[in-house]
């Protein structure tokens, strides 16, 4: 088995793990901001195998911690090194992975310097347009809002996500946004 499909099961076991804050939904959310982070490496002209990598492992700390949330972009990064050093992964690679993860957060506005950031990040926000159950179970089971409040703390959540994203990615995902607008409309 591969190293990227080693880092999937991995990822899989602490998505489902009962101490997991997040349920086992997570792990669609993950999947996601992998899968369009590669479909973005494409329109960026970036090195896909690392923000694939960058996408299997941007939440891997608050999934396995709650307690690391609030800074686990730093805490994901340096997991994530620990991880791929023991897949003898290139070291420079290493050092462009652990980069995207420390920047692929919307609320924490850092700059970014990479094509591969870029792509990481903006993949991540667009990830909740592909996975609005996961959003549904923040709101109504974690959050416990009622129906109204529960709506529309999906919509500005959705909505906040898509305007961190760059211009480029806007463009290229903007039909996926206007189709999920429609329906939460």
């Amino acid at each position: 088995m591969d190293m990227i499909e080693n880092i999937k099961q991995d990822i899989k076991k602490r998505c489902v793990s009962p101490d997991n804050f997040f349920g086992e939904g997570i792990y669609e959310h993950v999947e996601s901001v992998a899968n369009n982070a590669v479909e973005l490496a494409k329109l960026y002209q970036a090195d896909a195998e690392v923000c694939e990598l960058a996408g299997w492992l941007h939440d891997i700390a608050s999934i396995t911690d709650y307690k690391l949330y609030e800074d686990h972009h730093i805490h994901g990064a340096n997991m994530a090194e620990e991880i791929l050093k023991s897949y003898n992964y290139p070291t420079d690679k290493i050092e462009l992975v652990k980069l995207c993860i420390l920047n692929h957060r919307g609320s924490v506005l850092k700059g970014k310097t990479t094509k591969e950031e870029i792509c990481v990040a903006d993949a991540d926000a667009i990830s909740h347009y592909d996975t609005l159950p996961s959003l549904f179970y923040l709101a109504f089971v974690q959050r416990k809002l009622n129906i109204n409040d529960g709506v529309e703390f999906v919509k500005n959540k959705l909505e906040r996500s898509y305007n961190k994203m760059s211009q480029q990615s806007k463009e290229y995902y903007k039909h996926k946004r206007d189709m999920i607008q429609a329906i939460l409309n």
